[in-house]
């Protein structure tokens, strides 16, 4: 093969990865699931974010163009290491991070991406420019320059991964009545991958390769739609996660008194969960019984384990009841509509709620 055609196909595995990058980026702008639009207030702030961050794969057009220049080369081969570690930290930030946790984050994701513009800059407006802007000596220099603000990049993105470690320690059943209120499952997936696709990020770079560009180029293709497929059923809560340090029980005191309290704490639990129906609410969680009830935290968490087997169990046993009742008295609703009407966020929810309740008493539920 002559070496046009290699620079071909070169240039032909840069397309495929920026037409992944354009279908990426309508899908998420124009996908929005029916619970995000009944619940506007628990979409991910990250759905825009992410349509921007994939539309700057733009940039790689004059590589595309023209594979064989010697600008777009750098610009193509400096992309990636520069970017992708900023990309995956600010995505972490504010996808896994509820509203106060990403503001908390911003101003530190802020400087990260001027950091960014500021390596990338000079290598866009070299490709772009006819001409070119700079030098031999010049470019060698930001080859340098590059290398330093991706190493900066990967503290960045160790940082957002160590956070999102924090919040999935936090996001536990024992927290949320309903585990998709946090995709704790697809935070444990993915929160590994900048380690895991840093092996593909830096061989073209090192070794000066427009080989292993379009290897990489085509593999990260791949990486997008897989990405796609498992980020759009995801959708956001609203509440805060609470990062604050909890009140330990007293262990002193008499028995009669710790009984007492626990019966106290138990009363008020059932009021607002089941007398009130706070179990309706499809997003309720640890912290909002709380609020309900004149005892902290630690109180209330302890009682649940004691008189209830758990915040998670107690809810969705009220919220199975329910849907039984519910199917009984309208019986033309559908699964769907009737599991969302006793506080699940889908029929899935529901099923998965069922199954765990069966698996537990090691029994076999027939399907409703």
């Amino acid at each position: 093969m002559t070496q046009m055609g290699n620079y071909y196909w070169f240039g032909l595995a840069a397309m495929i990865y920026l037409v992944t990058c354009w279908v990426f980026s309508l899908v998420r702008w124009f996908h929005t699931c029916q619970e995000s639009e009944e619940h506007s207030a628990y979409i991910w702030p990250d759905r825009k974010l992410q349509v921007y961050i994939y539309l700057f794969g733009n940039l790689l057009i004059p590589y595309i163009l023209n594979p064989a220049n010697e600008a777009a080369w750098l610009l193509q081969k400096s992309y990636f290491p520069c970017t992708y570690y900023f990309y995956c930290g600010v995505l972490f930030f504010c996808f896994f991070g509820s509203v106060k946790q990403w503001n908390r984050w911003k101003t530190v994701s802020w400087i990260a991406g001027l950091i960014t513009a500021v390596g990338m800059a000079p290598l866009v407006i070299h490709a772009w420019l006819p001409g070119g802007l700079l030098t031999e000596n010049g470019a060698r220099l930001w080859m340098k320059v590059v290398v330093v603000i991706s190493i900066a990049m990967m503290v960045y993105c160790g940082l957002a991964m160590w956070q999102v470690w924090q919040w999935m320690k936090l996001a536990r059943d024992t927290n949320y009545s309903n585990p998709d209120d946090f995709p704790f499952d697809y935070a444990r997936r993915m929160w590994l991958a900048p380690v895991l696709f840093t092996p593909l990020l830096w061989p073209a770079f090192i070794f000066d390769s427009p080989r292993m560009m379009a290897v990489m180029n085509v593999l990260l293709a791949v990486g997008n739609m897989m990405v796609l497929l498992t980020v759009m059923p995801v959708w956001r809560r609203a509440a805060i996660l609470s990062t604050e340090v909890e009140e330990q029980p007293e262990t002193e005191g008499a028995d009669e008194l710790a009984a007492e309290r626990t019966d106290r704490i138990a009363a008020e639990i059932e009021h607002f969960v089941k007398t009130q129906q706070g179990f309706l609410d499809p997003h309720l969680k640890l912290e909002h019984v709380v609020d309900h009830c004149s005892y902290s935290r630690s109180y209330v968490s302890k009682v649940f384990q004691e008189r209830f087997n758990g915040f998670s169990d107690y809810v969705n046993g009220l919220r199975l009841e329910y849907y039984r009742d519910y199917l009984k008295r309208y019986p033309h609703v559908t699964k769907d509509a009737a599991a969302q009407a006793s506080g699940f966020t889908s029929y899935r929810a529901y099923h998965r709620a069922r199954e765990r309740f069966a698996k537990r008493e090691k029994g076999k539920v027939s399907p409703v």
